[in-house]
């Protein structure tokens, strides 16, 4: 059995990341094809994860670094 790639349980519902919205330009709402203006927070039982719609964290940089750690 194939295990997923990206586990969709892991985020909380939001129709901001749902396959059947699309986020409007302003980004205070969501244009829904099941349910019409919704909130980004909100959720319905429509509800499917699109993974492609989530923007990852940004990393952070380390900014003090120590002569040793350029060394073998």
């Amino acid at each position: 059995m194939k295990q997923k790639i990206i586990n969709s349980k892991a985020y909380a519902p939001r129709c901001e990341y749902c396959l059947h919205g699309k986020l409007t330009a302003d980004g205070e709402s969501v244009l829904c094809i099941k349910k019409g203006v919704m909130l980004p927070e909100s959720s319905c039982r429509k509800y499917e994860y699109d993974p492609l719609k989530r923007k990852p964290k940004k990393r952070t940089v380390k900014s003090e670094f120590v002569d040793s750690d350029f060394s073998i």
